[in-house]
């Protein structure tokens, strides 16, 4: 695979039990600094868990523990599915 069949997307594209790579964190403010102080840099790995009924909020697991995160968060996180 070369880098060209990477595609970059965004967390909430992701389908539940699907893993991928963060790959650039986008979210401002202390929403930014609070997901960053829990793992969600650029280079770890992370799986889509489950979605809530509404799809919203939406469960992750990253480094081994669950964390939830609302949509729009999701939708300013870059990351490459593996």
């Amino acid at each position: 695979m070369n880098l060209q069949d990477i595609e970059e997307t965004t967390l909430d594209t992701l389908e539940p039990g699907e893993k991928a790579r963060i790959t650039k964190v986008r979210v401002k403010g202390t929403a930014r600094r609070k997901l960053m102080d829990m793992g969600m840099v650029a280079g770890t790995e992370i799986e889509l868990v489950r979605n809530a009924p509404l799809g919203d909020p939406m469960d992750y697991n990253i480094k081994g523990y669950h964390l939830s995160i609302r949509k729009e968060e999701a939708s300013q996180i870059f990351i490459n599915k593996l």
